[in-house]
């Protein structure tokens, strides 16, 4: 189970996605319902696509590690080694997305996406959308996939996705995952020839991740959207604009979350697949509304026992015997007996 994280009035409102958020290329809203993980990449950039020993600066960070709705995504971005801080901080003025309005948010995300601009023809950007249901289900398998090496290998396979398209990256900065040298250290090992900063608070330090943590900000609150839109559609019919989701922020201390997990879950299968089942917050409701529900599971048909193999090497005889005198089905003594 992920931490819990608490949040304050104030940041659960910049946390609940907004009705007219930007829906980037990065949401492929088919495979979102079907609740399933993927990623999506940029063209190059022309900067770095016409020139491509051009070196470039790269930076990672994710949004929604710790909500129980809706998918956590994983955002990288990167640009010119030379234009870092003078494009991201000083044109644009990109920051940590928690610090920036809805609105700042999308409006950066779409200059991103949008061509002729100088973001676009700069810049490339890659996201990892890891699904509400398969970040539950590798939870909840018996030997746990957790939440630090999901979010790892999203890290890793982004990375290695820019550099197969050629992309020529000197250094990478990264939010850090549990304790930044080691995590560090492990990178270095894959990509020895890449200088590899890892760091708390790196969205705060570093332009280019603070570019990234828009990417996966806007993307996961135009995929919790799309998500709540679903419910509120039917899936093949023309979707209006629904208002602004009753779920709220989709994190388990916002009380707007429970309240709507509550009340939309059915008492077997819980909810769909925008819902994290391995979170504390969900495994209790199941537990408290299942308590009432029983159910019978099928008696497999053993009508062939007699024939399983293991029956070859247990006596069949009703007096105890030796597994190394019984044997095939036959006491030795008696085939000792037949000369």
């Amino acid at each position: 189970m992920a931490e819990e994280i608490h949040m304050d009035t104030q940041e659960q409102a910049l946390e609940t996605p907004p009705s007219d958020v930007f829906v980037a290329p990065s949401i492929d809203r088919s495979r979102l319902l079907d609740g399933q993980s993927y990623s999506h990449f940029s063209p190059l950039p022309s900067l770095v696509a016409d020139d491509q020993t051009t070196e470039c600066v790269l930076g990672v960070d994710e949004a929604g590690r710790g909500p129980v709705l809706g998918p956590m995504v994983y955002a990288l971005l990167y640009l010119p080694l030379e234009m870092h801080r003078s494009l991201l901080a000083e044109t644009h003025h990109f920051d940590d997305s928690k610090v920036l309005t809805p609105q700042v948010r999308s409006d950066l995300m779409r200059k991103l996406c949008t061509k002729d601009t100088d973001l676009y023809n700069s810049c490339g950007w890659a996201t990892r959308l890891l699904s509400g249901r398969d970040i539950g289900a590798h939870m909840l398998q018996p030997a746990q996939y957790n939440l630090n090496a999901q979010a790892m290998d999203a890290t890793i396979d982004l990375i290695k996705g820019v550099l197969a398209q050629g992309v020529n990256v000197k250094e990478i900065y990264i939010d850090t995952i549990g304790k930044p040298e080691v995590y560090q250290k492990k990178l270095e090992r894959i990509w020895p020839t890449i200088r590899i900063t890892v760091a708390k608070k790196a969205d705060s330090l570093y332009p280019v991740v603070s570019a990234a943590s828009v990417c996966a900000k806007v993307t996961r609150d135009a995929a919790l959207e799309t998500c709540w839109e679903a419910h509120q559609t039917p899936r093949d019919g023309a979707a209006t604009k629904a208002a602004v989701p009753t779920w709220g922020s989709g994190y388990p201390s916002d009380a707007r979350t429970v309240t709507w997990l509550k009340q939309n879950m059915d008492p077997v299968f819980g909810w769909g697949n925008e819902c994290r089942f391995s979170w504390g917050t969900a495994k209790q409701e199941l537990e408290v509304k299942n308590k009432s529900i029983s159910v019978d599971w099928p008696v497999e048909d053993d009508t062939n026992g007699a024939l399983r193999i293991t029956n070859h090497f247990i006596s069949r005889s009703d007096q105890p015997g030796d597994e190394l005198v019984d044997w095939f089905g036959n006491r030795v003594t008696m085939e000792m007996e037949a000369f």
